[in-house]
This record gives structure tokens, sequence and C-alpha cells, in this order.
């Protein structure tokens, strides 16, 4: 009885953080079943209810609108839509923000 529903994380999903502004929309989804955080809280659907208490001691730069975070482990890559104090994790690893590709070089 005490089992966690699981999102079904699909590429094109809007997410968001039920405690602060940060709204994320799935470039990748996962290859495997990942918990996706904000803040530590679980991120919901985009259309839920969010109550928006805010995050006790958020530390960092939160998440920072357009850029893209990627984890390798999970293969999870999501764009932040709008920004917030909240800092994005998978299954408790925190989500850096995905570096650019380097250019060919043109010799």
């Amino acid at each position: 009885m005490g089992e966690e529903l699981e999102m079904d994380i699909k590429a094109g999903s809007r997410l968001a953080c039920p405690e602060c502004s940060v709204e994320l929309v799935v470039v990748r989804p996962p290859s495997s079943a990942v918990v996706l955080t904000c803040g530590g809280v679980e991120v919901v659907d985009a259309s839920a209810d969010r109550p928006g208490g805010g995050h006790s001691g958020a530390s960092g730069d939160g998440t920072l609108v357009g850029k893209r975070y990627a984890d390798e482990d999970s293969g999870i890559e999501v764009l932040c839509a709008k920004p917030g104090p909240g800092t994005l994790a998978a299954d408790g690893r925190e989500v850096p923000i995905k570096g650019a590709k380097p250019l060919p070089s043109s010799d």
C-alpha cells in the first residue's frame, strides 16, 4: 500500500516544483526510473496543484532559466522554463548544467 506513484517522464513533459517557481520541460526522458527533485522535493506535473511554500534553507544558484540540466546516470535532460531557488537532483545526485558541445575544429 505505501507505494509511491511513479511519474511517467516523457520528452515534452512539463514538470514543476511544488514548493517554488521552477518549471521544467523534459528534453530527453530518463533511460530508467528516476526520482527528480527540486530543493529536495519531488517535482510534479506542471498542471498539478502547487502549494508554493518555498524551500527552507535553499542554497547555491538554484535553477537558472534557459539552461539545460542533464544527469548522466539516468540519462534525463531538462530545460528550465521558469527559474527558482531550488537545486535539481536525480535520485539524490545534484543535476549539473549541461555543458556546451565543443565545436569541431576548422583546421
